[in-house]
């Protein structure tokens, strides 16, 4: 497939668009603070990351948490039997 094709000729059904030419921008050098808060920032992203020592075993509960626990559980339960008993 070597085969190359003219342009066709005819009108186009727009002007042309002027080309822009972009304004030199002058560059903004970085600043002391910008630097010292992109280090601030790596420094808490690292220690965010650092890796996690072993976890202790859970600490015992109170016995007042564990009573309030079943309690609950209980009460839960009562609850759910006598709401599944009216579909029946």
């Amino acid at each position: 497939m070597n085969t190359q094709l003219a342009p066709t000729t005819g009108r186009q059904s727009h002007p042309p668009q002027p080309v822009r030419i972009p304004e030199p921008r002058s560059t903004r050098r970085v600043g002391l603070v910008d630097r010292a808060a992109m280090h601030v920032g790596l420094a808490l992203i690292h220690w965010g990351r650092r890796p996690v020592k072993a976890r202790r075993e859970r600490p015992a509960f109170a016995p007042e948490s564990i009573e309030a626990r079943r309690e609950m559980d209980r009460v839960r339960d009562q609850y759910l039997v006598l709401k599944l008993t009216q579909f029946r």
